[in-house]
């Protein structure tokens, strides 16, 4: 188990990619951009659990037209810091028939996750699934299956990050802003 201490340190260590101002920019900008696609379509937008929450949770009241709310919770990580097979704890409970989705979560990395979670809801008969990430890192790793959101905050280098939802060993997912683990 990590201490108190380590985890600070880690903070103190860490190079800050985006100030929380940013990020707010950021979430106000995606608001915008998903409120002229969607907020003429009743959609049910998903958190994806739990690194999406802190961004879902920032976004959900600069959304200005009527929506329903779920969330999944689906992860290939699990406190580590490399992916491994997904595994689903909460599928939506909502009916997926017909309806347009909204995918929300906090970083697009490699995107297994999140393509997964897109393929289940198209597989439940949504008319529509859409993507919204606060993070897309910048690398060659990703999936063929989802290669870009639908709705990016910023696009940052391919580091550990961690800040905005995003976690380092299950902690800091609410620590203000952006940060990359610091490089040996």
């Amino acid at each position: 188990m990590e201490t108190v201490e380590q985890m600070n340190q880690a903070l103190a260590e860490a190079d800050c990619l985006a100030t929380q101002a940013e990020v707010d920019a950021c979430l106000d900008r995606m608001a915008a951009n998903i409120t002229k696609s969607l907020g003429d379509k009743l959609p049910l937008i998903l958190c994806v659990m739990r690194g999406g929450i802190v961004t879902c949770g920032s976004l959900l009241p600069k959304l200005t037209f009527p929506l329903q709310v779920d969330y999944v919770h689906a992860s290939r990580y699990r406190d580590e810091t490399r992916g491994g097979e997904l595994e689903w704890s909460v599928r939506p409970q909502f009916d997926l028939k017909d309806r347009v989705i909204l995918l929300v979560d906090d970083i697009l990395d490699e995107g297994h996750t999140l393509a997964a979670i897109r393929e289940h809801c198209q597989a439940e008969g949504a008319a529509e699934v859409l993507t919204a990430v606060l993070v897309d890192k910048i690398h060659d790793r990703r999936s063929q299956r989802l290669t870009k959101a639908d709705f990016t905050g910023l696009y940052t280098p391919d580091r550990f990050l961690f800040g905005a939802g995003m976690d380092f060993k299950g902690f800091w997912r609410n620590a203000p802003g952006i940060y990359a683990v610091a490089e040996d």
